[in-house]
């Protein structure tokens, strides 16, 4: 699969993101977790079906010393017993947060208690701030059909 467009090479993209992707490093720098952060991450591509940012953050991941076990029962956090209490309640924001169109409230505020529990105010902004950004890269690399499997860790960072 070749890309529509070559992000890159564009001049426009250039300028527009790299104002977006520096939003990007300061989540990296945030108190929030980094393996929380890549759950989010994967969590999140895995709903909206990006291929690039599942690539890309599962090696992140890996990277960062996370298990295979792991990463590979993301999709089944709920029934999986290797999530800690305060991954899970980020990953269930991360999902409410993703699938805004199927609840007419958004994230609830049990879900947003349970975050509340395991994560101090700044690392809840990261945490939302992460949802978001993650939302929009992906919309990015899926409408331009961008393709996966060739990353390597640390390539954007």
């Amino acid at each position: 699969m070749d890309a529509r467009l070559n992000y890159f090479a564009s001049p426009m993209a250039g300028k527009a993101l790299k104002y977006f992707m520096s939003a990007g490093k300061a989540l990296k720098e945030s108190p929030l977790p980094v393996v929380t952060q890549e759950l989010v991450a994967l969590r999140v591509s895995q709903i909206n079906g990006c291929a690039a940012c599942l690539d890309m953050h599962t090696k992140e991941a890996a990277a960062a010393g996370e298990s295979a076990v792991r990463l590979s029962l993301v999709a089944v956090w709920r029934e999986a017993t290797v999530f800690t209490e305060a991954e899970r309640a980020a990953l269930e924001l991360a999902e409410q947060g993703t699938r805004v169109a199927d609840a007419a409230d958004g994230v609830s505020d049990e879900v947003w208690a349970r975050a509340a529990k395991h994560y101090d105010e700044e690392q809840l902004t990261a945490l939302v701030i992460l949802v978001s950004f993650m939302n929009t890269v992906n919309r990015l690399n899926i409408i331009t059909r961008q393709p996966a499997g060739d990353y390597k860790a640390g390539q954007f960072h």
